[in-house]
C-alpha cells in the first residue's frame, strides 16, 4: 500500500507563493493528484499528473497559477502555487488514482483517488 505525506503548507499574503511536497513511500507509474478542502465546502480537485509522462491536468480555478511537477529520484510530487488568493485557503491533500472502470486522471475527481495523505494547511490572507 502506498503511503503519502504532504508538507510545505503555511500562511502567506495574497499574491505570494508556496511549494507543497508529497512524499511517496514507493514508486508509482500511475496518476497522482492534488486536492483541497476549505471549511464548509466539498473536497475539490486541483490538478493531476501521470508519473511517467509528466502529462498534467488542472482545474480552471488554478490554471495558470499552480504547477504540478515530480522528482522520480525522490519519489516526490510537488505543487508550486503562485499568485495565491484568499480563496485558495484550504487543507491540501495528495492521492493516487484507483484502479477500476470510470476512474480517469483528467477528471481530477476525488472519488477516483485513494491512499490519501494527512494533508497540509494553506492559509492566504488579504
Amino acid at each position: 500500500q502506498v503511503q503519502l505525506e504532504e508538507s510545505g503548507g503555511g500562511s502567506v499574503q495574497a499574491g505570494g507563493s508556496l511549494r507543497l511536497s508529497c512524499k511517496a513511500s514507493e514508486f508509482s507509474n500511475y496518476c497522482m493528484g492534488w486536492f483541497r478542502q476549505a471549511p464548509g465546502k466539498e473536497r475539490e480537485g486541483v490538478g493531476t499528473i501521470y508519473w511517467r509522462s509528466d502529462t498534467t491536468y488542472y482545474a480552471d480555478s488554478v490554471k495558470g497559477r499552480f504547477t504540478i511537477s515530480q522528482d522520480s529520484a525522490k519519489n516526490t510530487l510537488y505543487l508550486q502555487m503562485d499568485s495565491l488568493k484568499p480563496e485558495d485557503t484550504a487543507m491540501y491533500y495528495c492521492a493516487t488514482l484507483r484502479g477500476g472502470i470510470g476512474a480517469y486522471c483528467y477528471n481530477i475527481d476525488p472519488p477516483d483517488f485513494e491512499n490519501w495523505g494527512q494533508g497540509t494547511q494553506v492559509t492566504v490572507s488579504s
